[in-house]
């Protein structure tokens, strides 16, 4: 149940980042006033992005994958995935979290509109160029998962 969680809330952060983050770039560029309405874009997409990380976090202790990485990290023989599943992937996600959250927590408490929009895209953007990175995409050659994992 967890992983499929964890699978579709992917999706609702990756929707968010985008949506946020282009309307970050488009009031920066057009000039726009900060409304209630980026304000309610910028915090629910930090909220999703908590989640997430919570439920991967929930995740990474409970999975027989990364149970077995911790038991046997110094193993030289050990697959990639292990590796990627063991560190880089959580190590990955919660630096992108953090990033998030200052991007939010910044452009929050920017004093002029101009600066709120810049603030949140390009924070937004950082984070999202890393959550890209770091997801099991099916077709990346660090370590490869369905779009949806199911039940």
């Amino acid at each position: 149940m967890l992983l499929f969680l964890h699978s579709v809330t992917r999706w609702l952060l990756l929707a968010g980042l985008l949506y946020a983050t282009g309307r970050g770039v488009a009031g920066w560029t057009g000039r726009r006033a900060f409304t209630r309405r980026d304000n309610q874009v910028r915090h629910l997409t930090a909220t999703i992005a908590h989640i997430q990380l919570l439920i991967g976090y929930v995740l990474y202790f409970q999975s027989p994958l990364t149970t077995y990485f911790r038991a046997h990290a110094k193993e030289a023989a050990m697959p990639f995935e292990f590796r990627f599943f063991g560190w880089i992937h959580v190590l990955l996600m919660t630096v992108a979290v953090i990033l998030l959250t200052i991007g939010s927590a910044a452009a929050k408490r920017q004093a002029d509109d101009a600066r709120k929009f810049r603030t949140m895209a390009l924070w937004f953007l950082l984070a999202l160029l890393l959550i890209l990175a770091a997801i099991p995409w099916p077709f990346s050659p660090l370590a490869h998962r369905p779009y949806i994992r199911m039940f």
